[in-house]
């Protein structure tokens, strides 16, 4: 029997947990087609606030890889969008990006073109800096806004607008919300629950303007900027309200809702009405050959935008894709589990009451918890909660199941008052809970599903269970739920768990073992450390194997071959790419010192290979932008032949040693800081790293170097030197930790390169300095430098050693005509010191 052709318009959530669904149900039934608009595979847009706020990062968040569509035999096209549905012929029409075409037939279509942002049609709303808060190219938007302006106004009081409001928050700017309602959130929550909500993050830095009605976007008064195709295009310089007054803005989010995106439905004859009209099967009411789920269906004149009914619907129309045909759907009565900026909430139901209702209310300000019940005929229909949510999923439930309640309504405001003398932690609490009560809305999964894998998988960590069960896998509104059921759970055999998470799925070993038996058994190859570990992946994964690569490296420096296969993309290409497959190529300035021949010559090469953009770095050295790949060998040449080496800027390594003049120049300098800095990159450089590494050499205590947020830092004294350790600049500011004071500068580098040994020796692979001093504890590090001379001495010894073999230049050329994917670095002894 011939496989029927199934293809998929829309490559996000709702359309790719319908092929999931599918799969499981008819593995072999169709060949699948996907076309997505954006160039990435799925992705969980859910997690695209924390992305925003630089918590996680758009690989973290990719639900599906490019390796499970392989591995399922799907067609992905991303990128690519979908102009025409010929039904009369079955067959999509793509656009392909470069004038053509791409023609794909189906026996079965499903649409899922899920919704696009509503922009409010006022004047101003098509200036540079206005954008919507939908996708992954409107985050990295806001994220290059937030680098070069200042202030943020968000168009919308909702969760949406308030997540962006947090994560541009995060980002540095200062940021208004504007809302059109007497309060925020006003779907979600009542007023009482929503100033509580307000309060706590006006005491982080937002601010409010509501009952604003936005009247125009009004230009910068500045000279028009740039447009990427070189014609001038004016940027945002304030919002004006309707009652006269304004605001500044560089940047305007709007987040004031959405809308089902339906144009290609309805250009294809399908019948829309507040999105595609489908029946109970998810077919469309116009032609059953079509189905469609997600945010651009209208079921029954519903059209819902929260994730669980749209999984819902998934399931329901995988049923009839698969022609089992027992499914139907008849709508979805929703809960709202929120987390705005860390702060739980929940509601359900008529939580506003009305006529012929009752309402519970419990309150404490002070310690930050509202709890609204609305109570009619002796039945829950409607619950609000602020704070500790932990019993909405009982409520929801009572809700649900529409469960009389008289005789235990005079205690149902304080949860589950039935748990008697057994406790009220989370963990108390959700025992009580029966299996069915739902968990994870987003996913539809009970507390029973959640046991049974738990105990019959003998599953130890919210990763685990997120990965075989898939609740807490969405929004992650229930990750405390998740982790309560886990707890009561393992219960009395949690000593049984793993205290070490496993470095990635291949095996069940930590890095800290990984690293114990490279160096206790000796095993100096990847085939050894997979065999002797029994590895299930022989060959190891994309996440084990650049970490065993590292952790040998740093072990055998001169036995082991370095795995150039096993680097990323930035590694094995030496450069930094750039978003738009460019490369930046940075020479290393040593200690930020440079002379005119160098400048010279950087501006030679600058020339010839017509870079587009120089920058000057915040770490002192000049970086090249827009370097075609191709280029990258012939630049490399002419920067070496100028008595240039690569500045690893792309490399988990050595970055930069910055400086400031120091006692040479400076009349508050207490000490040579650049020559200091200058020898500290000659003795690290090239060294390679569990994550980049930076250096800083300050000439005396106003630190203008800023040595105190660096991994290695150096502050010059009257008296001597003070070496602070765990340093981090970025989103996440941490400074240093003092480790100690020295007298001379031999000593500076003695600690430092026994410092940096004992961070490449112990730290995992991708843990900067920062989190890897606070995971082992800064007395740890004082005992193996400070107080043990003879093992500080033996760490500076190995890390010497290991130099003899680490100070390669990757830029020089091994032979004519290698390719830039082909560089292999070779070793070179050079005076690299500035004339």
């Amino acid at each position: 029997m011939s496989r029927m052709k199934l293809v998929l318009v829309g490559n996000g959530m709702a359309g790719i947990r319908t092929l999931e669904e599918l799969l499981k149900a008819a593995p072999e039934q169709y060949d699948i087609t996907v076309f997505g608009d954006e160039p990435h595979p799925n992705y969980n847009r859910i997690m695209l606030s924390p992305v925003l706020a630089g918590e996680q990062t758009v690989e973290q968040i990719i639900l599906n890889g490019r390796d499970w569509y392989a591995a399922h035999g799907i067609t992905l096209h991303t990128g690519k969008r979908v102009v025409k549905i010929d039904r009369t012929r079955r067959v999509v029409e793509a656009d392909d990006g470069d004038g053509g075409k791409i023609i794909a037939g189906y026996d079965r279509l499903l649409l899922a073109t899920g919704s696009k942002p509503f922009i409010l049609p006022v004047p101003g709303a098509d200036l540079e800096g206005v954008v919507g808060f939908r996708d992954i190219a409107d985050v990295e938007r806001m994220i290059e806004a937030s680098t070069s302006h200042r202030h943020a106004v968000v168009i919308g009081g909702g969760l949406l607008g308030l997540e962006a409001a947090n994560g541009l928050k995060a980002r540095g700017m200062e940021v208004s919300v504007v809302h059109i309602a007497p309060w925020l959130l006003e779907r979600q929550l009542d007023e009482p629950a929503a100033r509580l909500l307000q309060q706590s993050l006006e005491a982080k830095g937002l601010k409010f303007l509501l009952e604003k009605q936005t009247a125009e976007i009004l230009p910068a008064s500045l000279s028009p900027s740039p447009s990427p195709e070189g014609g001038g295009e004016q940027r945002v310089g304030a919002l004006r309200f309707k009652d006269g007054t304004e605001v500044p803005a560089d940047l305007v989010v709007m987040a004031v809702g959405i809308r089902p995106n339906t144009a290609l439905a309805e250009s294809a004859g399908l019948l829309c009405n507040r999105g595609l009209v489908v029946t109970d099967t998810l077919q469309s009411a116009t032609d059953p050959r079509i189905y469609a789920v997600g945010e651009c269906v209208s079921h029954r004149g519903v059209a819902y935008g929260l994730v669980a009914p749209l999984f819902e619907q998934a399931k329901v129309c995988a049923n009839h894709l698969a022609e089992h045909g027992v499914a139907r759907y008849q709508g979805s009565l929703t809960s709202t589990k929120l987390k705005v900026t860390g702060i739980d909430l929940f509601s359900a139901g008529d939580f506003m009451g009305g006529q012929d209702t009752e309402s519970l209310v419990f309150s404490d300000a002070a310690a930050g918890t509202y709890k609204k019940l609305v109570i009619k005929d002796n039945k829950l229909v409607g619950a609000c909660i602020y704070g500790d949510t932990i019993d909405g999923t009982w409520y929801f439930d009572l809700l649900r199941e529409g469960t009389d309640i008289s005789q235990f309504r005079k205690t149902i405001l304080f949860g589950q008052h039935h748990l008697g003398d057994s406790g009220h932690g989370p963990a108390e609490r959700v025992a009580a809970l029966p299996d069915t009560a739902e968990i994870c809305g987003c996913n539809g999964v009970c507390k029973g599903t959640i046991v049974a894998a738990i105990r019959d998988l003998k599953l130890f960590t919210l990763d685990e269970v997120k990965a075989h069960t898939k609740a807490s896998a969405s929004c992650g509104s229930c990750t405390g739920l998740v982790e309560a059921v886990l707890a009561h759970t393992v219960g009395g055999n949690y000593s049984a768990a793993p205290s070490k998470k496993p470095l990635c799925k291949c095996t069940e070993h930590s890095h800290d073992d990984v690293i114990a038996a490279i160096r206790d058994q000796e095993l100096k190859s990847m085939d050894a450390v997979f065999q002797a570990l029994e590895w299930s992946t022989p060959d190891g994964c994309a996440t084990c194997r650049p970490a065993v690569n590292y952790y040998l490296l740093a072990r055998w420096p001169a036995e082991y071959q370095d795995d150039a296969q096993s680097r990323f993309i930035n590694e094995r290409a030496h450069g930094n790419i750039q978003k738009d497959g460019s490369f930046s190529v940075v020479p290393r300035m040593w200690g930020g010192l440079t002379n005119p021949r160098e400048l010279r010559a950087i501006a030679d090469v600058a020339e010839k290979f017509k870079v587009p953009e120089v920058k000057v770095t915040g770490g002192q050295r000049i970086d090249l932008f827009g370097v075609k790949k191709e280029d990258l060998p012939a630049m490399w040449k002419d920067l070496s032949d100028a008595g240039f080496v690569s500045g690893h800027a792309y490399g988990k390594a050595l970055r930069t040693v910055k400086t400031c003049v120091g006692s040479q120049w400076c009349r508050f300098g207490t000490q040579d800081s650049t020559g200091l800095g200058v020898k500290l990159e000659q003795l690290t450089w090239g060294s390679w790293m569990p994550h980049k590494f930076k250096l800083a050499v300050s000439g005396c205590p106003r630190n203008c170097a800023e040595a105190t947020i660096k991994d290695f830092g150096v502050v010059c004294v009257e008296s001597g030197y003070e070496l602070h350790v765990g340093g981090n600049g970025g989103i996440k500011v941490r400074v240093t930790d003092l480790l100690c004071r020295v007298e001379t500068e031999a000593q500076v580098m003695e600690y430092c390169g026994a410092y940096t040994q004992l961070y490449r020796e112990e730290a995992h692979y991708l843990e900067r300095t920062a989190p890897w001093v606070e995971r082992v504890g800064l007395n740890h590090i004082k005992a193996k430098i400070v107080d043990d001379a003879a093992g500080r001495a033996a760490l500076y010894e190995r890390f010497k050693f290991g130099q003899q073999f680490a100070q390669i230049d990757p830029w020089k050329e091994r032979a004519e005509g290698t390719a830039a994917h082909e560089f292999q670095p070779i070793r070179i002894v050079a005076n690299p010191v500035p004339a």
